[in-house]
């Protein structure tokens, strides 16, 4: 019988080694999804729309406002802070649908096990997908109102138009709108995670951001008023309220009094717990 032997080869008088894999980490985790959230063809097509929504209504309402105002030439710098802002409604739509995609979509394709494979301990994974959500979100929206201030120029002088930073009102707006939206795409975020179904998360957030929360709002009994003053959205928006809007709001005495930042804090709460149960349910189901 022969006896078939090996010789090992010859690396220079050293042995070969496998390079090592790096080590999951979360930035890594980050850049991962970053690759992933661009790739998606829905990333654009949503970003773009919150662009062109929130660009399209500020014209429009410029655009108004000079053919409708018997004195536009009297308007305040928190006046035009409110004509750039007034497409933020429109804008919470379209980054609740690219969150909800963003991670519920991932459930839909099944991409979800090579992420969970990749990322054994699970939450990085979603902590990751907020945090780009989140920042893009937030980017796009400060990208749209300085597109909006560029094009709203042509009515500029005869409405007055003029952005006083100076004032903590105008700042507060200003700076609470990519804040509100990134916020909001977060809680869709929690949302989708939770459902892990485009088409349920979808009806479920935007059923409950514009459909709930507005019946409740017209209902006229005492404890549901007291419920609807701490929706999400009813109480994150009221950071891009004018003080005179937030006063009308707090007039009736049978509902707890909400500031801005108060109400703003009232949302954020809603995204730590749905966010928070996302990643609890996350670590004890199966993928």
């Amino acid at each position: 019988m022969t006896t078939l032997t090996t010789t090992p080869v010859s690396t220079g008088g050293h042995a070969r080694r496998t390079s090592p894999t790096g080590s999951v980490t979360f930035p890594r985790v980050v850049h991962a999804e970053w690759i992933k959230f661009r790739s998606v063809r829905a990333t654009p097509w949503t970003l773009g729309m919150t662009v062109l929504s929130m660009v399209g209504i500020a014209v429009l309402a410029a655009w108004g406002t000079s053919s409708l105002a018997e004195d536009p030439g009297t308007m305040s710098a928190l006046d035009t802070v409110q004509i750039l802002t007034a497409g933020w409604f429109i804008a919470e739509i379209t980054v609740v649908v690219l969150a909800v995609l963003s991670v519920s979509g991932e459930y839909s394709t099944g991409m979800i096990r090579s992420s969970m494979t990749a990322v054994p301990r699970r939450v990085p994974v979603i902590l990751a997908k907020a945090l780009v959500v989140a920042i893009a979100s937030a980017l796009t929206t400060v990208l749209a109102l300085a597109l909006a201030w560029l094009a709203v120029q042509p009515w500029a002088g005869s409405l007055g138009l003029s952005l006083d930073l100076g004032d903590p009102d105008v700042l507060r707006v200003l700076l609470g709108t990519p804040l509100v939206l990134a916020t909001v795409a977060l809680l869709a975020l929690a949302v989708g995670a939770l459902l892990r179904s485009p088409a349920a998360a979808l009806a479920t957030v935007l059923g409950v951001l514009l459909v709930v929360e507005n019946v409740l709002s017209l209902l006229p009994f005492v404890v549901v008023q007291r419920i609807a003053v701490f929706m999400p959205s009813s109480a994150g928006t009221r950071l891009l309220q004018t003080p005179e809007t937030l006063a009308f709001l707090n007039e009736n005495p049978d509902t707890p009094d909400l500031s801005a930042w108060q109400g703003y804090g009232v949302l954020a709460i809603w995204v730590v717990l749905l966010l928070g149960l996302a990643l609890t349910l996350l670590r004890r189901r199966d993928v």
